[in-house]
């Protein structure tokens, strides 16, 4: 009888531990990035002003409001 009653407790243990940590996670969203590198030259940031910073391949691994200047001469806005 007190292993059913251990058991018991470890299974409503388990659910509660499920709900509190679902219920804290419930806001996560995972994000994508691609698996290619653009040609870069540099990237400058708002935050940096016009300091030429050190690339980063594609815009999902640069930080928000930065622009990554393309050897071509083409920028893209992240």
């Amino acid at each position: 009888m007190g292993g059913a009653r251990l058991a018991a407790s470890a299974v409503v243990l388990l659910v509660l531990g499920v709900v509190f940590l679902g219920a804290g996670g419930g806001n996560l969203i995972a994000k994508a990035c691609p698996l290619y590198c653009l040609d870069v030259d540099y990237m400058t940031c708002e935050s940096s002003g016009d300091k030429k910073l050190d690339s980063a391949c594609n815009c999902c691994l640069a930080p928000k409001n930065c622009t990554l200047h393309l050897a071509d001469g083409r920028m893209v806005q992240c």
